[in-house]
C-alpha cells in the first residue's frame, strides 16, 4: 500500500509535467520551487508513514474505533491539505495537478488502512 501511496502521485506528475509539459511550480516573492518527482515520492511516503503510525496507535488505544476514527481524521487532513492551495504563489495547471495528487494518495491510503485496522483482522478471524 506505501508503494501505491508513492506511486500514485508521481503517476499524476507524469501526467501533469513531463508529458504534458506543464512545469509545476510554486513562487513565493523571489525564490521559486520546482515540484519534482523526488518531493511527490518522499510526500506519499510521508503520508502512508505518518497514517500506518496513526492507526496503529488508534488501533492500541481505541481498538473498537480504531478504523472509525482513522477515516474520520484521514479524511479531514484530506481537506485540510487544501488549504495551502488557495494561495497565491502558483497557476491553475500547478493547483489542479497538486490537489489530484492529494486526492490520489487519500484515494490509496483511506480505503487500505482503514480496511486494515484491528476491527478487520478480527472479523476475518471469526469468520
Amino acid at each position: 500500500m506505501t508503494a501505491l501511496a508513492v506511486l500514485a502521485p508521481l503517476l499524476v506528475w507524469v501526467i501533469a509535467d513531463p508529458l504534458a509539459g506543464h512545469s509545476l511550480r510554486i513562487t513565493d516573492g523571489e525564490e521559486t520551487l520546482d515540484i519534482g518527482a523526488v518531493p511527490v515520492a518522499f510526500v506519499g511516503l510521508l503520508a502512508s508513514l505518518l497514517g500506518w503510525g496513526l492507526l496503529a496507535v488508534l488501533e492500541r488505544f481505541t481498538a473498537r474505533r480504531a478504523r472509525t476514527i482513522w477515516t474520520v481524521v484521514a479524511g479531514a487532513v484530506l481537506l485540510l491539505s487544501f488549504l495551502p492551495l488557495t494561495g497565491g504563489g502558483m497557476d491553475g495547471g500547478t493547483r489542479f495537478s497538486l490537489a489530484v495528487m492529494h486526492v490520489a494518495v487519500a484515494a490509496v491510503l483511506i480505503p487500505g488502512f482503514a480496511g486494515r485496522s484491528a476491527d478487520s483482522r478480527a472479523g476475518r478471524r471469526a469468520g
